[in-house]
């Protein structure tokens, strides 16, 4: 999928084992295909995107991401984002557009998206991008830390 310029989005409940599977990812792309990898959760990198902003290296930010074949972007969901922040992720994406992969973990629908980005309209933008050249990877079952959690109970 990398070499395609595709994204993976990984899409299922707390503890399901998303971020374990795109970390693994990540790392074989490293090591076995000698790709440039980067892992952000979407709230650490907003931040960064943000102080970048106002510190005036926006732009050398920008060259690093485009520099990478896979960006992993975790926790699509947890935290909202602030207006600016949301508005400067959107421009990764679009960014990241058919030049690059991307691996999205989140434990929301597309349509619940709105709650994270606070726009329907850049919402609807970034869904767009990334669902074009996507693989949708469902993950079910119970959280592997709760049930490890509750053996421990026993």
């Amino acid at each position: 999928f990398i070499e395609a310029k595709e994204n993976m989005i990984f899409y299922g409940g707390v503890g399901a084992g998303k971020t374990y599977l795109s970390t693994l990812i990540g790392i074989n792309a490293i090591q076995k295909y000698g790709k440039r990898v980067k892992f952000y959760t979407v709230a650490s990198l907003a931040n960064e995107l943000l102080e970048a902003n106002e510190k005036g290296t926006l732009t050398r930010l920008f060259n690093r991401i485009d520099k990478l074949d896979l960006l992993i972007l975790d926790e699509l969901g947890y935290i909202p984002l602030h207006k600016q922040g949301a508005e400067l992720l959107f421009q990764v994406i679009s960014m990241c557009y058919e030049k690059r992969s991307i691996i999205i973990t989140t434990n929301l629908q597309f349509g619940q998206w709105n709650h994270v980005f606070g726009d329907p309209i850049l919402t609807e933008a970034v869904v767009d991008r990334l669902i074009h050249h996507s693989h949708l990877i469902l993950f079910g079952g119970e959280s592997k830390r709760m049930k490890e959690s509750m053996m421990m109970k026993n």
